[in-house]
């Protein structure tokens, strides 16, 4: 049987700021992130099965994304836990915010480190990911490939 790749695409809005940036970007900002998941595999054989002929439903995969980093990420503002905001971090987290504090820069780099760790460890065990894109603006995007992270 061959081995394919398959691809789907989310949307999600989020906030982020740069803790120590010597840019704009230390202000909290916000994005309209896509990402694409590319996950590899062998289209299931067993034609009692009722998802003869995928790799993975999509569907499945769409619930994985969503609960790991769609539904998470989506309308939330992402902070370094280190950040000399975290007052304010609090303060709005108790005015009904979501606020996500994480142990890393929230470059798009760094999320997609974070998004990777997060889908491989939901995928079924005969599912790889493939690979990430992580697109932050029109023109800028971030990758991440399972063969560069061996």
């Amino acid at each position: 049987m061959a081995t394919i790749r398959i691809t789907k695409q989310f949307n999600f809005e989020t906030g982020h700021a740069l803790y120590g940036y010597d840019g704009k970007c230390k202000n909290v900002h916000g994005h309209s992130y896509k990402l694409d998941v590319t996950v590899i595999g062998q289209p299931i054989e067993d034609q009692k099965n009722v998802k003869y002929g995928m790799v993975i439903d999509f569907s499945d995969l769409k619930k994985i994304v969503k609960e790991e980093i769609v539904d998470r990420f989506d309308h939330a503002t992402v902070l370094n836990k280190n950040t000399p905001h975290l007052e304010l971090a609090h303060e709005l987290q108790k005015r009904d915010h979501n606020i996500i504090l994480v142990d890393y820069q929230p470059t798009s780099e760094m999320m997609i480190i974070d998004f990777a760790h997060k889908i491989k460890a939901r995928l079924p065990e005969n599912i790889q990911l493939h690979s990430l894109k992580l697109q932050e603006t029109e023109t800028s995007y971030a990758q991440w490939f399972a063969t560069d992270n061996l």
